[in-house]
C-alpha cells in the first residue's frame, strides 16, 4: 500500500492484508502456533514480542496482526490494538491496565450489566473505588473527580438505554486532570464513531458483535492511543490474555462487510423504530437516530450513522405480559448478544444507581438483514396476540 490517505470503507478492505502475512493469497492465512523455534540463543535473547515479531504464541502470529493493525487504522490517533477473548476481557484487562489499588474509577450508570458487575465486585476487591455517574452529564463530569479519581469508562450509546453521552467534552475535562478515559464503543463501532479522534485514551469492542457479524466468535479488542497502548499490551500478556488465531481470522473476515452490513441494520432498525413509534402498545422508542432519545442532538453532531440496536417501553404491561410478547415473535430469535446477521429480541431491566432510565418495562431488539417489511409483520402479529 501507497501512503495515499483512503476512506473508513477502504481500510475496512484493506487493512492488515500486508503482503508479507499473505503472500499471493487474499486473505492472511490462519496461523497456529504456541511455540515459536529459534536458529540460535542469540536470536531468542534478542526476540521482542510486538506487530510482526514472533516471540511466543500468546504474543501472537500473522492471523492476530492483521486483525489488530486494520483495527487501528479504523482509529485516528491509534498506536496499537490488543486483542481478548471476549468483549468483557477486553473491558476489565483494559481497566486493570490503568487502575492500580486505592484509585477510583468513574462509570457511566448506563454500563452493561457485566461490566457493572466487574466494578462492583472484582475492583471493589482490589481496592479501587467505583463511582457511578448519569450517562447525561456531560462537561459537569469534573464535579465528581478527586485526588483518586485515574480513570472514566463511558458506553455511548447506552446498551440497554441508548443515552448518547457527550463524549467529547467528557474526554476534555479528564485530559485537564490526567485522567484516563475508556469508551465501549460496540453499538457503533470506529466506522460510525472514531472514539481516539473525539479525545477518548483507549476504545474497546465486543469484536462478537457488528465486525464478527455472524454470531459464531467470541472476540474483543482494545485501541489505544502512543501514552497507553504499550502499557495495555503488556498488561494483557501478563494477565495471559490470549485469542484464537481461528477467531481472529473470523473478526478479519467480518470486518471487511461492515460498512455496507451497518448500513443495512442502520436502514432497518430505523424503519422499524418509526414503525414502533405509531403503535399503541408502545411507549417511549430509544433509538439515538430519533429526537426524543437522550443524547439525540449529540449523536447528530458526533456520529456517521447508526446500528440495528434499539430498545422500546411496551405499555400498561407486567412481566408476565411482556414475555408472552417476546415468546410470540417468531423471527426474532431469544438471545443474548447481538450485532450478528439475524434479528434478536430479549426482556430487559436495566439496574441504575444514581439515574433514571427513561422508560420501564423494556424490550431490546436488535434488527437484522432479514426484509424489514417481514419483522414488522411479525411484530404486529405479537401485539396482536398479546392485546391491546
Amino acid at each position: 500500500m501507497t501512503d495515499r490517505k483512503t476512506g473508513t470503507e477502504t481500510k475496512l478492505v484493506t487493512g492488515g492484508r500486508r503482503k508479507e502475512w499473505r503472500g499471493r493469497l487474499v486473505n492472511v492465512p490462519v496461523e497456529r502456533a504456541s511455540t515459536i523455534l529459534f536458529d540460535n540463543v542469540d536470536e531468542l535473547r534478542k526476540a521482542r514480542p510486538g506487530l510482526g515479531q514472533h516471540n511466543y504464541g500468546l504474543q501472537g502470529t500473522a492471523t492476530h496482526w492483521a486483525l489488530s493493525e486494520a483495527l487501528t487504522e479504523l482509529e485516528p490517533g491509534g498506536a496499537g490494538t490488543a486483542l481478548y477473548s471476549s468483549g468483557l476481557a477486553a473491558i476489565t484487562g483494559a481497566l486493570l491496565a490503568v487502575l492500580s489499588a486505592g484509585d477510583e474509577l468513574l462509570v457511566v450508570d448506563s454500563v452493561y450489566g457485566p461490566t457493572r458487575k466487574f466494578c462492583d465486585t472484582i475492583l471493589k476487591r482490589l481496592g479501587i473505588g467505583v463511582q457511578y455517574y448519569d450517562p447525561m452529564v456531560g462537561s459537569a463530569i469534573a464535579e465528581f473527580f478527586t485526588d483518586r479519581t485515574r480513570a472514566i469508562l463511558l458506553e455511548s450509546p447506552g446498551s440497554l438505554t441508548m443515552e448518547v453521552q457527550d463524549v467529547p467534552a467528557i474526554c476534555a475535562a479528564a485530559r485537564e486532570r490526567g485522567i484516563v478515559t475508556l469508551l465501549d464503543n460496540t453499538w457503533a463501532s470506529p466506522f460510525l464513531f472514531p472514539a481516539l479522534a473525539a479525545g477518548v485514551d483507549i476504545s474497546i469492542l465486543a469484536l462478537s458483535k457488528y465486525v464478527g457479524g455472524h454470531s459464531d466468535v467470541m472476540l474483543g479488542a482494545a485501541t489505544a492511543s502512543a501514552a497507553h497502548f504499550a502499557h495495555l499490551q503488556k498488561t494483557g500478556w501478563d494477565l495471559g490474555h490470549s485469542v484464537s488465531p481461528d477467531d481472529a481470522w473470523l473478526g478479519s473476515r467480518g470486518l471487511r462487510s461492515l460498512a455496507v452490513r451497518l448500513r443495512q441494520h442502520e436502514e432497518s432498525a430505523l424503519k422499524i423504530a418509526h414503525w414502533l413509534k405509531e403503535q399503541p402498545q408502545v411507549g417511549l422508542v430509544l433509538h439515538p437516530a430519533l429526537p426524543d432519545c437522550p443524547g439525540h442532538e449529540l449523536w447528530k453532531r458526533d456520529f456517521k450513522g447508526s446500528s440495528g440496536l434499539l430498545s422500546f417501553e411496551l405499555k400498561d404491561a407486567d412481566v408476565k405480559r411482556r414475555a408472552a410478547f417476546v415468546d410470540s415473535l417468531e423471527l426474532f430469535g431469544i438471545g443474548f448478544s447481538w450485532g450478528g446477521y439475524e434479528s434478536l429480541v430479549l426482556p430487559v431491566d436495566p439496574v441504575r444507581t444514581v439515574s433514571k432510565a427513561p422508560a420501564g418495562n423494556l424490550v431490546r431488539l436488535h434488527i437484522g438483514l432479514e426484509d424489514p417489511d417481514d419483522l414488522i409483520a411479525d411484530l404486529a402479529a405479537a401485539f396482536a396476540q398479546v392485546g391491546r
